[in-house]
């Protein structure tokens, strides 16, 4: 593993670890009336051409980072479009 790789890996993990916070806020406050349609709408249509992108590339920092937050950003945006009483089921497991 390279210099550039390893940069590429620590990016990733900041680009992907920072939607951990607002998955949680919004576990925690049973609350997704702040968060944007649009925007989430947004990063989940890129991080899937992200993914795709780095697929077809084989690069590994751009696919494990776009899985994960494509991955999150679906969670959130279905959430946005889930009644309250799913986050409300979902705290009380936590």
């Amino acid at each position: 593993m390279d210099y550039i790789q390893i940069l590429g890996l620590a990016a990733a993990a900041l680009t992907t670890g920072a939607n951990f916070p607002q998955t949680y806020r919004i576990i925690k406050t049973k609350s997704t009336k702040d968060i944007s349609k649009v925007t989430y709408s947004m990063l989940l249509c890129g991080g899937i051409m992200w993914l795709v992108y780095g697929i077809f590339k084989s690069d590994l920092p751009i696919i494990i980072a776009n899985a994960i937050s494509a991955t999150i950003c679906g969670i959130i945006l279905g959430l946005k479009f889930s009644s309250r009483k799913v986050l409300e089921d979902l705290n009380k497991k936590l």
